[in-house]
């Protein structure tokens, strides 16, 4: 018997196995907190073709039985099957975060000057075991060692103590004492260690993102790459951006909902990992934590009330070094969590750590960073100063909130470009598979088409006699790109979807526009655009300027970074010394809050056309249109 899922991958399956099994057996990782036994409810997939034996739905409801919704972990294959598996369920796991440069993250650390340092430092100790007439306690002992080799003082937390005595003894006294040292000197010991248990040493990089979370699993001696995973952040079930959550999180009681659903997330992700590499928990010893500050807060159980109000101050911008056991997470309980510093509420340590990555903080010339997601974050400066600032743009180019929205994984298409004679769209997407959604570039090129190719206006409204492909939807004029012949599933574009992708360009737009007018800077003052974000690598950026997303300035101007907040991490998590650079980044960065911005308003309205109301702002564009 063979499963075949709709991305056209197909794998066999044993007779008296179930669903969940067979595809991790196949290398394909889906949401199970509960490791497969039916109580979670996260690993649901949906039965296309093929006949199987529910064993139970556990808690799904009637309406997702009726569309042929199952557990995995509780459903048998009684012959070939087709299926599909919801985003929402899926871990990419292998799902690699590649640079834009093409350097491996260890060359890409090299570039930094900077000696491998992580934030939990380890040092052979040996002691004399005791005897009768050395007869002082386990942790006199090691404090005598201690101060004998200079390391001393040392705090011991009563995590420490309580594994410390079974260790030293399965050592036979003699293993590795692993330790945290502040800026003061002051010493923290974590845990102990010893040869042939739990020696080797694992850090993770996290990337929580308002739509998804992203890890990597890194080997602490060499920086080398082990594994990385992502999948879709299960906070979107509460709501698909920071201000809904706040408010299901302070109005609905529900922070303690919003905290579980990323760590499970997280915790789903690192376990996925270390089955695949057979790495213990203990083994994993330190974490580097980035997101923006409202996803910060609901990891570490902050209400983040106060953010999203007047004068929008939140609980903390500069967290402490807690331990992995205050956060939950599958790991060593004593690891230490390093979480990057936010600079205000809607600029979050993900931007921080974005900075990071670009070094633009270390070069003299003028740069403009931006990272676009379900929020658009703007940073713009160079080495002596540096300025921010952020925009709501919606989680509309992260796939979310669009009809066929997805984002940029296998299936999803890229890139769309139009026949000039017939206008008819081609479609290039990611994976060569078929087409299973749109994400946030092909979404970009798609607007891009239709306005160049006069299938839509300048307020985004479609011209039915322009395109076949035009007809009346459920929600309105809507157009359609692919039906899959198998499913029926169809990947349209409605004008609801094109008005939110043009508020959020508009978005986008006003606050470049804004902060560069605080700044006293013209557009063509700068010398370097940094572009991050989950669909960077994939956004052409003349298309994205014909819609009047970015600044009309050279190409060559204009360099792809990938997802800094995870690069940015990453770097943190391999050195003490760039966690140093980190803070010094966040107590330079000065925020200037739009929303009480006079200009931004005006600059936003203005940006509500294609391209702008005022096309002199994009001479290339004007020059396109008027050469047809």
């Amino acid at each position: 018997m063979n499963i075949k899922l709709t991305t056209d991958e197909v794998f066999p399956i044993e007779g008296d196995q179930d669903i969940y099994r067979a595809l991790k057996k196949a290398g394909i990782y889906i949401s199970a907190s509960c490791g497969g036994r039916g109580l979670c409810g996260k690993c649901k997939v949906r039965i296309i073709e093929g006949d199987c034996e529910v064993i139970s739905y556990g808690n799904l409801p009637a309406k997702e039985r009726e569309q042929g919704i199952v557990l995995a972990c509780k459903t048998l294959a009684k012959g070939d099957l087709l299926i599909e598996i919801p985003k929402q369920s899926r871990l990419m796991v292998g799902d690699k975060i590649a640079l834009s440069n093409a350097e491996s993250l260890q060359d890409y650390f090299k570039g930094y000057g900077v000696e491998i340092t992580p934030l939990v430092r380890r040092v052979h100790v040996e002691l004399p075991p005791p005897t009768l007439s050395d007869n002082i306690s386990d942790l006199d002992r090691l404090e005598r060692r201690l101060q004998e080799m200079g390391l001393s003082p040392m705090r011991f937390s009563h995590g420490f103590v309580s594994t410390m005595a079974e260790t030293m003894r399965l050592s036979n006294w003699s293993f590795d004492i692993n330790y945290i040292e502040d800026d003061h000197c002051l010493r923290q010991a974590i845990f102990l260690t010893s040869e042939g248990f739990c020696n080797r040493r694992f850090g993770i990089a996290v990337d929580i993102g308002t739509t998804t979370v992203v890890a990597y699993m890194v080997n602490l001696l060499d920086g080398s790459l082990v594994d990385s995973g992502s999948t879709y952040n299960s906070q979107i079930r509460y709501g698909d951006d920071v201000i809904t959550r706040i408010v299901y999180a302070a109005e609905g009681n529900g922070l303690g909902d919003l905290r579980n659903a990323v760590i499970e997330d997280i915790n789903n992700i690192i376990n996925a990992i270390r089955e695949k590499h057979n790495i213990s928990r203990c083994e994993i010893d330190s974490v580097v934590i980035a997101g923006n500050t409202t996803m910060s807060h609901l990891f570490w159980g902050l209400n983040p009330a106060s953010i999203r109000e007047e004068p929008y101050i939140p609980t903390v911008n500069r967290f402490h070094l807690w331990r992995a056991s205050s956060a939950r997470l599958a790991i060593n309980p004593q690891s230490p969590i390093y979480t990057m510093p936010c600079v205000a509420s809607y600029v979050g340590g993900d931007i921080v750590s974005g900075v990071l990555a670009s070094k633009m903080h270390r070069s003299p010339e003028i740069a403009l960073f931006m990272d676009i997601g379900t929020n658009g974050e703007i940073v713009i400066g160079n080495n002596e100063w540096l300025m921010t600032a952020a925009c709501s743009a919606g989680p509309c180019f992260e796939g979310s909130g669009i009809s066929s929205g997805m984002r940029a994984t296998k299936g999803a298409i890229e890139e769309v470009t139009f026949d000039p004679i017939n206008g008819e769209p081609s479609l290039k997407v990611i994976g060569d598979a078929h087409p299973l959604g749109i994400c946030g570039s092909g979404m970009i090129d798609a607007l891009s088409g239709f306005y160049i190719n006069g299938i839509i206006n300048q307020k985004g409204k479609f011209i039915p006699e322009k395109s076949k492909r035009i007809r009346e939807g459920e929600n309105g004029m809507e157009y359609v790109f692919y039906a899959d012949p198998q499913t029926g599933r169809e990947i349209t574009l409605s004008e609801v979807d094109i008005d939110n992708l043009i508020r959020a360009k508009a978005a986008i737009y006003a606050g470049i526009n804004t902060l560069l007018n605080e700044a006293g800077l013209s557009i063509d003052m700068i010398q370097r655009v940094y572009i991050a974000g989950g669909f960077g690598n994939y956004l052409n950026v003349k298309k994205a300027i014909s819609i009047g997303m970015l600044p009309d300035i050279e190409e060559s101007k204009y360099s792809y970074l990938g997802n800094t907040s995870i690069t940015g991490a990453y770097l943190a998590l391999m050195s003490s010394e760039l966690i140093k650079e980190v803070e010094d980044i966040a107590s330079r960065m000065t925020y200037i809050e739009l929303s009480v911005s006079a200009g931004f308003m005006d600059d936003y309205m203005s940006a509500l056309f294609l391209p702008h109301t005022d096309i002199d702002r994009f001479p290339r564009v004007k020059s396109i249109l008027q050469g047809m």
